[in-house]
């Protein structure tokens, strides 16, 4: 019903969606005299407003159709490796004959799709082969396809890793952290050839209970029915994937905006006086931010579930006492993070983050004893947010140069690279792996960060 009751909403605003639209549209002609006036400018920005505020915004673009390598512009060409029912693995291929370390960029399934992570890959790709994984709308998959949960995701990841090879570097942005980090567990234990080389985790809850934000408390203090019965629907029929159990991605979406409500009004105020005063580049870059932000997806409501039950309630990974079943045979498998003894491990955190607050994602160095220090690194960006650890100016300039250094440092064709690549960044090295106090895991103390144009600005 609740997914109903938004589309029945969406297509009530359609008639006034349409009109706001013919009214911009003519307000902004230039043979229209009143478009030259304050009032015509005035109207304009109210009716853009009032369409962008009530629109659905499709799928995104990738839009990466050239890179820069060694000062050449070079293109760069869309493949599709691996297509499965919720997921392709996409290859970002560029025509060059340069060997450059093979990157595997893990997306979260978290209600946006893998193009928010655009600026990740525009960044990695002057330097690495860079592939990503593209997650489908769960909306868009027929029941006939079957579940998609954490144990499916895994799955997914292990078959991706083997196909791309054992000198592969993953970088998980966000939720993946965990997945990421259980595969790597599983291809340790099984002293699989193809383990990755390295793992990059970007703002990932590998133990949330060491920091708190508003995500961790909603989730410890609701039972998982709760959880099932609120923010959980069946897919209409008029969908590929109807009558499919879903979180749907407005739900998502709109958790998202009210943790920083005040941010995104402020946006938007901003984008109303853009318009007003003509500014065209304020105007587009809200408009390039925001196209992007709310073009949203649905999750399967199996995964959702079963990793807010693991992850958030139940603490099971960092407890080590997480179990993988395999979804073709049935078998559990335990997951143990004492396992990881070859692939290296970095962590990225970020000083403003609210999804995933400083010293979640640390706590990887803790679980991986047995890893060699030399294999340890970990880097804290001051004043970023959860958006600005994977894009934005210091993600291009200060994060992206040590996770190219950390992935070029454990490659084993690292020779094989320009040596104007391989520039060392003076503060990148090994950490002391972090360890939680003897009574109690310690709690951030770190504000609130924004997400949207103007923060990101900043970043």
């Amino acid at each position: 019903m609740l997914y109903h009751l938004y589309d029945l909403y969406h297509a009530s605003l359609t008639p006034a969606r349409a009109g706001a639209e013919l009214l911009r549209t003519t307000l902004q002609n230039p043979f229209v005299p009143l478009s030259y006036t304050l009032m015509g400018r005035t109207m304009a920005a109210g009716a853009e407003l009032f369409e962008r505020a009530t629109r659905k915004f499709g799928r995104p673009e990738f839009n990466l159709p050239f890179t820069t390598i060694d000062g050449k512009e070079v293109e760069v060409i869309e493949q599709d490796v691996i297509e499965k029912p919720f997921c392709r693995l996409l290859h970002f291929k560029r025509g060059t004959k340069r060997t450059d370390p093979k990157v595997l960029v893990v997306a979260p399934i978290s209600g946006h799709y893998a193009t928010l992570l655009r600026g990740t890959v525009e960044a990695l790709l002057p330097h690495h082969d860079v592939y990503i994984t593209d997650w489908e709308d769960a909306r868009q998959v027929p029941l006939s396809a079957g579940r998609f949960n954490l144990d499916d995701y895994v799955a997914y990841l292990l078959e991706f890793i083997r196909y791309l090879g054992p000198d592969v570097h993953l970088i998980a942005v966000c939720q993946p952290a965990v997945p990421v980090f259980v595969a790597t567990c599983l291809m340790n234990a099984w002293k699989d050839p193809k383990t990755p080389a390295s793992i990059t985790l970007m703002g990932g809850p590998i133990d949330p209970r060491i920091s708190k934000t508003a995500v961790t408390e909603l989730a410890e203090n609701r039972p998982i029915t709760w959880f099932e019965q609120n923010v959980c629907a069946d897919v209409p029929f008029y969908y590929p994937g109807a009558h499919r159990k879903v979180y749907p991605g407005f739900v998502q979406l709109s958790g998202f905006m009210s943790m920083n409500l005040d941010r995104h009004v402020g946006s938007h105020l901003k984008f109303y006086q853009h318009l007003i005063q003509s500014d065209g580049d304020g105007a587009d870059s809200h408009r390039k931010f925001y196209n992007e932000y709310l073009a949203v997806m649905d999750l399967p409501a199996e995964f959702y579930l079963q990793t807010v039950e693991i992850v958030f309630q139940k603490h099971l990974l960092p407890k080590r006492q997480m179990k993988w079943k395999d979804p073709a045979t049935g078998i559990l498998h335990d997951v143990d993070p004492h396992d990881i003894t070859k692939t290296a491990v970095l962590t990225i955190e970020g000083e403003l983050d609210d999804i995933s607050a400083d010293g979640q994602t640390l706590a990887a160095h803790a679980l991986t004893p047995n890893l060699p220090d030399h294999k340890h690194a970990h880097h804290l960006q001051m004043n970023v947010g959860h958006y600005g650890i994977f894009n934005g100016r210091k993600w291009r300039e200060q994060i992206m140069p040590r996770v190219r250094n950390f992935i070029r440092g454990n490659d084993k064709g690292v020779d094989k690279v320009p040596a104007s690549d391989l520039k060392l960044i003076p503060d990148l090295k090994a950490t002391t792996p972090w360890k939680p106090g003897k009574d109690k895991t310690p709690k951030s103390t770190a504000p609130k960060a924004g997400f949207g144009p103007d923060s990101i600005a900043a970043e």
